[in-house]
């Protein structure tokens, strides 16, 4: 028998009043939950921000369909309250609970939380304190719910290991219910806490780090592994999973409609999964290898069926490059075709950079045309070649040309200040380029609109990501960041153009965090216990309280995120495979150097990146790419 919280939750609610901010966020009964109050097993999957930002999380919605596709077994989902709801929490003696029934997070068997990006560290503890769970697996008792990680974080687990019990590399359409499978059999026979994770250490794909100890920098780099394990029966070397039936399963994922409005708010449709062009940055472009294309049909039966059990009016075609799937204009056509009349509109994340992507956002446009965005990354064709962009400043001006030529008269440019190689070369390249598109732009727009003309380029500062071809390489100082900024501002000669900037403050810790060892684990415990969480939100983040928790727990903050090594240097991930070879990330790195350029292996001949030799999987296309 499970606690109910709600009557306790709704009391809160009601008598806090307006210093409470939406209160939409706690309630349950959405449309499209699932409950299963019978279940024997219970799993709580959560996301580590607030309801608004991670109800419309895929990985959420895909892993708790597969769990409670298993007889017996339910899974609801929570988030982490906003402050004002934590602080009248805390207060009333009320712990951490899920959205369908109310339960408390500690009551579940086991918790799974997804790691999107390195700066929902801090609300991982956060929910753990609020759920009453203890932080750290070493404190957890028989009692406690087993409680286990997954998402792009995982690709260098170690700054989050000392708080998770299992962490998953993959996907986890398979991993996940096997796991639970055999947690619930191990509960039910009486297996201790410490035997379920030696066990579940032996399962494919899964990492349990409290059965590794860590050796120093240097024994690292003598064994070629920061991790010895304690059995001899658990590997050296975890793989990812990967799920081969994504292409032939059914596109349509029960979707759960909120009460209040979100971001991403409309029906999600997966449409393909992995890109293999191969930018060395893109962490995400490793991640998801190879490249897996779901059918036309069956992509056009999913979005009828999604917006006829939803009700929404917008159905957006999700991937990491929607417009390289080998059937999207056939998938547009028919879609257009089917909700013509109906005031339904289809959307994709973003462009291509070539005309084929502009041809493809006008057949999603309609009659609007908002503004279109696009990502040339650098602002030199060199540079471009060296982080394996395969894109020229003529796709770029085609674009922009057709676009405007359209009817388009709003456009974004988005780059990156501090790639390897940059040169303030490099950097005066931006202005130059971005003054040339707007040219562009204005002579493909009648004279008498002219006036309308708005052009933008965004600048993110690179942040060196584990299991990219750049993982060797360091992040520039901030001081030289804003240098280069300073000077792309002041190489811009035309008043029309915007120029926008991330600074530098959040990027740091994104760098620390993304290429740190377990040693980063008490950094992140430390930011939290003076108040970081939701360092995302702008308003709630410090630098200071971070560098701080370095000091304290003896981690060079600058060092971690600024460091170049050379190729031959083991990193503390180098215990987590994706299946790709070192020696192909350290060939990519070299063609940096020389500024060659590897092709998409969906376009063009294998690359020997080692996923579909070494995972026994392979390229799934419905069609010819164009």
């Amino acid at each position: 028998m499970t606690t109910d919280l709600w009557p306790q939750v709704e009391r809160l609610l009601r008598e806090s009043g307006r210093s409470i901010e939406r209160p939409t966020r706690y309630l349950n009964h959405e449309w499209g939950c699932t409950y299963k109050p019978d279940a024997a097993y219970r799993f709580c999957m959560v996301y580590p921000d607030t309801y608004e930002l991670g109800q419309a999380n895929q990985a959420v919605r895909i892993l708790c369909n597969r769990v409670n596709l298993v007889e017996g077994m339910a899974a609801e989902r929570a988030y982490v309250p906003a402050d004002d709801m934590a602080d009248a929490m805390r207060a009333a003696g009320i712990p951490a609970f899920s959205m369908e029934s109310c339960a408390p997070i500690a009551e579940f068997d086991a918790v799974g939380i997804t790691l999107p990006h390195e700066l929902a560290a801090t609300n991982v503890l956060q929910l753990l304190d609020l759920a009453g769970i203890p932080l750290r697996t070493e404190n957890r008792t028989e009692n406690d719910p087993l409680v286990m990680g997954g998402g792009p974080c995982v690709l260098n687990a170690e700054p989050y290991a000392p708080f998770f019990d299992v962490l998953m590399l993959g996907e986890g359409e398979e991993v996940l219910p096997e796991l639970l499978r055999m947690h619930r059999d191990m509960l039910a026979q009486g297996v201790s806490r410490a035997d379920m994770l030696h066990a579940m250490a032996k399962v494919p794909g899964v990492y349990v780090p409290s059965l590794y100890d860590v050796v120093s920098e240097a024994e690292a780099q003598e064994r070629g592994s920061w991790i010895v394990p304690k059995y001899d029966d658990i590997p050296t070397v975890i793989e990812k999973r990967i799920w081969e039936g994504f292409a032939t399963s059914d596109a349509y994922e029960p979707q759960v409609v909120p009460y209040a409005e979100l971001i991403h708010d409309r029906l999600n449709i997966e449409i393909l999964r992995g890109c293999t062009r191969g930018c060395r940055f893109c962490q995400a472009g490793m991640m998801y290898r190879p490249v897996r294309e779901r059918s036309a049909d069956n992509i056009v039966a999913a979005a009828i069926r999604g917006l006829s059990e939803t009700g929404y009016d917008e159905v957006s075609l999700t991937s990491l490059s929607t417009t390289d799937h080998s059937q999207i204009e056939d998938i547009l056509r028919r879609l257009n075709r089917t909700f013509e009349g109906t005031g339904i509109s289809v959307s994709i994340p973003s462009q291509r950079l070539d005309s084929f992507g502009v041809d493809m956002a006008e057949l999603v446009a309609g009659g609007k045309r908002g503004g279109l965005t696009f990502a040339p990354e650098a602002g030199t064709q060199r540079l471009r070649d060296v982080i394996n962009k395969n894109v020229t400043e003529e796709d770029l001006f085609t674009a922009v040309r057709a676009s405007f030529e359209a009817g388009w008269r709003r456009c974004k440019l988005y780059f990156m200040i501090g790639l390897p190689t940059e040169t303030d070369d490099d950097i005066k390249g931006i202005a130059s380029l971005v003054q040339r598109a707007y040219d562009v732009a204005k002579q493909a727009t009648p004279e008498g609109q002219r006036g309308n003309i708005r052009m933008s380029a965004s600048c993110a500062l690179f942040v060196p990501k584990a299991q990219t071809p750049f993982q060797w390489d360091g992040q520039i100082a901030p001081e030289e960041a804003i240098r280069r900024i300073n000077l792309l501002r002041n190489s811009v000669k035309y008043r029309a153009i915007d120029i926008h900037w991330h600074a530098p403050d959040v990027s740091q810790v994104e760098a620390m965090m993304s290429r740190g060892g377990r040693e980063v684990a008490d950094v992140v415990e430390a930011a939290w216990r003076k108040g970081e969480h939701f360092d995302a939100w702008t308003e709630k983040f410090s630098l200071d309280a971070w560098k701080e928790a370095c000091a304290e727990c003896g981690v060079d903050f600058e060092g971690t995120a600024q460091r170049t090594y050379d190729t031959d240097y083991i990193p503390p991930w180098a215990h987590l495979s994706l299946g790709i070879q070192t020696r192909y990330f350290q060939r990519e790195r070299q063609l940096a150097d020389e500024a060659k350029t590897t092709p998409d292996c969906t376009y063009e001949h294998c690359t020997v990146c080692g996923v579909c030799m070494g995972l026994g999987s392979k390229i799934q296309l419905q069609g010819v790419r164009s």
